[in-house]
């Protein structure tokens, strides 16, 4: 009887014990696994794609010498710029269980429609392809982290760097859809509030063929700058009819949105002097010059783009919050990266703000001449140090309706 009773004391005991434990989630399996939904194969494959998913893996490669119990799997497949597959994709993984974070998703209108099918979900979605102040605004959502840069922050570093040189009349060459318009937007906005002038603006449809038009009225305006509030191919095209034009002799060329790969496609002679608003340039530090080495040993010499860096630190930061909270649930994981400062040697030290944002230093760089380059890839002048505190668009304008209005 007496060895009855002390039996169920002892189990009584031990499951008070476990009752008070706290609950700890469990990665399962120890597995971690990473979806690269990208642009593998259209006009933003060379600043996103495939250089995206080996930026993918080497931050799972980093992320293993610091946990080396925790495997880390990374898949990747091609949105083709449509938001209809990446919606697509995004819930197949989700249902099937698949992934436990989505990376990158360049494209504002895939990225958004990605946000939407991860919403609601245990999976993470991990941005650093798209530019839409969007995701961390009216949009935002718990499941969401926006790396790399976006609208507000591209148009606000190069407006505001440009218009403290005294270069106060702007002429607008911008894509006639919704992401130009927002650049436009931003950009505009600075130049006036600043007591700049906009002296007149153009629209051209994407993949335009032929800017000579749009290059002439631009020159004919007198304006000391000519923004061009566009992407990828439209922006590599603007340079060039401007070159043809001699348009930079007189006038300053910013481009609001341009990627490093976009310089490489130009080349110098093309490309000098012209002004751009970056996260990231391989060439900073040493720690940044390590990475593109690494980088560059698995993309046939390639220099990483602000994007795939993005990838990378994104990656990291995610990977560290999972395995802090040891769990993949993906709300729980965003939340702790929101806790946890971050601090890589691509981005430096930096934070996730409460609507999702991640905030560190942003760069005014100037395309270098010819003469001034030391080698391949190495394009940019650091113009200007954006701090992080003023970097991004202040919080309490973005409408998140995660933010807590005091």
């Amino acid at each position: 009887m007496l060895r009855t009773t002390t039996r169920a004391l002892a189990a009584g005991v031990a499951l008070l014990a476990l009752a008070l434990a706290p609950a700890r989630a469990e990665i399962p399996g120890n597995k971690i696994r990473l979806g690269v939904l990208t642009d593998l194969s259209g006009f933003a494959s060379d600043s996103t794609g495939i250089g995206s998913v080996t930026a993918a893996k080497l931050a799972a490669e980093d992320f293993k010498k610091e946990k080396p119990g925790i495997e880390v799997e990374v898949i990747s497949l091609d949105h083709q710029n449509k938001p209809d597959i990446g919606s697509a994709t995004a819930r197949k993984w989700i249902a099937d269980g698949t992934v436990d974070a989505i990376l990158d998703v360049p494209f504002s209108s895939v990225a958004l429609a990605v946000q939407e099918a991860v919403r609601g979900s245990k999976v993470a979605f991990i941005a650093s392809g798209p530019g839409t102040a969007l995701l961390t605004g009216e949009k935002c959502s718990p499941n969401t982290v926006h790396w790399t840069y976006d609208t507000w922050a591209l148009a606000h570093g190069t407006a505001l760097a440009l218009l403290k040189a005294n270069k106060k009349s702007w002429f607008f060459i911008t894509a006639d859809y919704a992401f130009g318009h927002a650049l436009e937007a931003d950009a505009m906005a600075v130049v006036k509030t600043q007591g700049g002038q906009v002296v007149g603006e153009v629209r051209h449809p994407t993949n335009a063929s032929d800017f000579s038009s749009f290059i002439l009225q631009a020159q004919a305006s007198g304006a000391q700058v000519v923004a061009l509030a566009n992407a990828v191919g439209d922006t590599i095209n603007s340079v060039k009819a401007a070159s043809e034009f001699g348009l930079t002799q007189k006038q300053s060329l910013a481009a609001l949105l341009m990627q490093l790969t976009d310089v490489h496609s130009l080349g110098l002679p093309v490309a000098k002097g012209l002004f751009l608003t970056e996260g990231f340039y391989w060439n900073m530090n040493d720690g940044t010059r390590a990475f593109a080495d690494r980088f560059a040993a698995q993309t046939s010499g390639r220099r990483p783009t602000a994007n795939q860096a993005g990838v990378y630190a994104g990656t990291l930061h995610y990977l560290r919050a999972a395995a802090a909270v040891n769990s993949t649930d993906g709300v729980k994981v965003v939340e702790k990266m929101k806790e946890m400062p971050s601090n890589d040697p691509l981005f430096g030290k930096g934070e996730v703000r409460a609507d999702g944002r991640h905030i560190h230093n942003m760069y005014l760089f100037q395309v270098k001449t010819p003469e001034q380059s030391k080698g391949p890839w190495d394009y940019y002048n650091v113009i200007e140090t954006i701090p992080a505190a003023e970097a991004f668009r202040p919080m309490a304008e973005g409408r998140c309706p995660m933010v807590t209005k005091n």
